[in-house]
């Protein structure tokens, strides 16, 4: 018994090693990916927490370059509305005695991709994201707390959204001169 134990313990890891040296992974699984652009532009003021959490990502894929000029970038991140300013916290639930018991937070961000010339190449794009919070007075600090790193959990959960899209963006490529072809010659 122990022997047909010990064969199927190798052929489950014969099986296990077969699968993992395949190299099959999800996309941007791993946190990188191929973003279309080599150099890019974020309309995110530089102090925002959000603007540092992006280029971070970005320049850690190392195939794009973030640039401080909007002249010079092959592609833009034109944010329409700063997460920062728009984030909420509105009551969820309220216990008997009218106290309140959950609160919802809220993480939203619209955006848009633009190319050189200024062409639209991803339209305005809502990424909004909600994480309930539970609410207890006896311990405010610990609540405040954890609603800080709830934050802070949508934050890089809408960066790695953000970067899923922009990696989706196809650029739309020059225009080529096409030269008519010679009558051919009977």
């Amino acid at each position: 018994m122990t022997m047909q134990r010990g064969r199927l313990l190798g052929l489950v890891m014969l099986a296990a090693l077969a699968l993992s040296a395949c190299g099959f992974h999800l996309r941007g699984s791993d946190g990188s990916f191929n973003l279309p652009f080599a150099t890019l532009f974020v309309t995110l003021p530089d102090a925002s927490p959000l603007a540092i959490d992006l280029k971070r990502n970005i320049r850690a894929n190392g195939g794009t370059e973030i640039v401080s000029a909007r002249a010079g970038a092959d592609g833009v991140v034109d944010v329409l509305s700063d997460p920062d300013k728009t984030r909420g916290k509105t009551i969820l639930s309220l216990s008997g005695t009218g106290r309140v018991r959950e609160y919802l937070l809220s993480y939203t961000i619209v955006f848009r991709v633009l190319d050189r010339e200024g062409r639209e190449l991803l339209g305005p794009t809502t990424i909004a994201l909600t994480r309930p919070i539970t609410f207890n007075e006896s311990q405010l600090l610990a609540k405040e707390t954890e609603e800080a790193l709830l934050y802070r959990d949508m934050k890089t959960d809408m960066v790695q959204q953000m970067l899923r899209r922009i990696a989706a963006v196809k650029p739309v490529l020059p225009a080529m001169s096409v030269v008519p072809a010679a009558p051919a010659k009977p």
